[in-house]
């Protein structure tokens, strides 16, 4: 199959619910078929490496880096075989602003190098290890280093009442830790870079060696408010893997979880978007909903945010007559308390203020940069996967796309609100069709597979990478947060801001630390 009239010998995975197709490629080829990407305007997934040698068939295996590409007609990864002496590969970072920091971590992981890089500053080591310490090289042992103090090499602007703010990466809130340097000139922000990392906790090193099912469980605990998104596509993986389809009931409680979950979140940061502008009302009305919300999760599924819901296979959960009912007279309650909040934020002088014209990111830039999810949405980027590249149950009821163009705090505010009313519609319309039947169908791993799974989350897609060696087992892990993409256009979005804006401006992104810090 043929690509962008790219001459590349692709194949698509079996057992894939959703079109996925996989090659081996030369460093030419990858070249490219990137440049071909770049130019019909479709976007980097994710990227990552793996170390190829114990594969005792190629007596030559090195490393090799995995590039995953969004096309029209589905889900595109091409690898590059990369030798064990020199694995360098070539610096995508000019046509895929989001792969700059996915390429350092790689290296990072794994000893690779950027061929020709502009930028192969350090990542997530943070001089917490050794230089020449590569934890996801399968030689590597086991060790705990002394952490260093690190002189990481910011980017300085030069220039007379210029001034560097640092700020983390301990904060005064109970958040997870980064550090944000910014140049200022007066309260003007001139620029901010990130450093990020410091909830590395290793986990694609333990995915190695874990069986298929057990995987499942660490997936649904990268990132604590996705781990529904997590979970769904790691099983989609583990499915393809195993060649198995679940239940179509499982298919309709998955979307009921992931789109509860999608409404969680979105109540929460409502709230705390109304807190950062004194709005201090908008935090315990959004907080209250919020909290019924989840007690309801507990009671019929055992769980405030669903964890270990999702399994390879189907769900260990189910929902009786009166369940349904519970559901339903909730997404009907909340609903008419969150149109009554929406009028008051909409009516709200002082909040508007504070929200109009702030942190824009436009439709162009956002393209450029490649924002992805409700952040990207917001700025005017027309994906969302339930709607591009829809499974089971998404192809039956296709959501509307919550679309802004305005790119400031308020337009991804207005997308959240967009997105509870159309999760609350789909909500409903799944427990109108949920199928009778089965929940779970049991898998089996196959040895020396591939899987992938790809689901919207609330923040953005989610994607996971699996592979399993030849005794059936996980062999490599990748899972990717959609706040890799996201985190580097925040840094834009402050750009001519003033800096006490600067905790609205990232409550409206709302990234995550731990999700890209694996």
């Amino acid at each position: 199959m043929r690509f962008l009239d790219q001459p590349i010998d692709f194949s698509p995975v079996a057992g894939q619910t959703m079109a996925t197709y996989v090659a081996t490629v030369s460093a030419a080829q990858l070249v490219d078929f990137s440049v071909a990407v770049h130019r019909a305007g479709r976007r980097l997934v994710s990227l990552w490496g793996s170390d190829e040698r114990d594969r005792a068939a190629d007596a030559n295996a090195g490393f090799a880096l995995h590039v995953a590409f969004d096309l029209a007609e589905g889900l595109v990864c091409l690898s590059l075989p990369l030798p064990a002496n020199n694995p360098a590969f070539p610096d995508l970072a000019s046509l895929f602003y989001s792969a700059n920091r996915l390429q350092r971590a790689a290296c990072d992981l794994l000893g690779l190098r950027i061929e020709d890089g502009e930028d192969t500053r350090p990542w997530l080591r943070h001089a917490n290890w050794p230089a020449d310490y590569f934890p996801l090289r399968r030689d590597t042992p086991d060790r705990q280093f002394p952490a260093e103090n690190e002189d990481y090499p910011f980017v300085r602007v030069a220039g007379e009442g210029v001034h560097e703010i640092a700020v983390g990466p301990i904060h005064a809130g109970i958040i997870e830790p980064g550090h944000f340097r910014f140049s200022t000139m007066g309260e003007r922000t001139l620029r901010l870079e990130e450093r990020l990392g410091w909830k590395h906790k290793g986990i694609d090193r333990r995915f190695i060696g874990m069986p298929l099912a057990e995987g499942a469980l660490l997936a649904g605990r990268i990132s604590g408010d996705t781990t529904v998104a997590y979970a769904w596509a790691y099983s989609q993986a583990a499915e393809a893997i195993a060649e198995v389809v679940p239940p179509p009931r499982a298919a309709w409680l998955r979307a009921l979880l992931l789109e509860r979950e999608r409404i969680a979140n979105h109540l929460s940061d409502l709230g705390y978007l109304g807190n950062d502008v004194a709005l201090a009302f908008g935090l315990m009305q959004f907080m209250r909903l919020k909290e019924d919300w989840v007690r309801l999760n507990a009671r019929l599924f055992g769980h405030r945010f669903t964890k270990d819901r999702i399994v390879p296979g189907g769900v260990t959960v189910d929902v009786d007559a009166a369940g349904v009912g519970a559901l339903y007279s909730q997404c009907n309650a909340v609903e008419k308390e969150v149109r009554r909040l929406k009028a008051i934020y909409d009516e709200h002088a002082g909040l508007q203020d504070r929200f109009l014209t702030t942190g824009t990111v436009t439709p162009d830039l956002a393209r450029r940069l490649g924002l992805i999810g409700l952040a990207g949405r917001a700025s005017g980027q027309a994906w969302d996967l339930r709607c591009n590249h829809p499974c089971l149950p998404y192809d039956r009821m296709v959501p509307t796309l919550a679309l802004e163009r305005r790119g400031d705090v308020a337009a991804r505010a207005a997308v959240r609100f967009t997105e509870l009313f159309e999760s609350f519609a789909l909500i409903r319309a799944l427990l109108d069709h949920l199928p009778e039947g089965e929940t779970r169908t049991a898998p089996h791993s196959r040895p020396n597979r591939r899987g992938f799974g790809w689901v919207e989350g609330w923040r953005g897609d989610v994607l996971v990478a699996l592979e399993t060696g030849a005794d059936g087992k996980i062999r490599r892990c990748h899972c990717h947060d959609p706040s890799w993409h996201n985190w580097q256009a925040l840094e834009h979005a402050v750009i001519d801001n003033i800096v006490p804006d600067f905790p609205l401006i990232n409550k409206s992104f709302n990234l995550s630390y731990s999700g890209p810090d694996l």
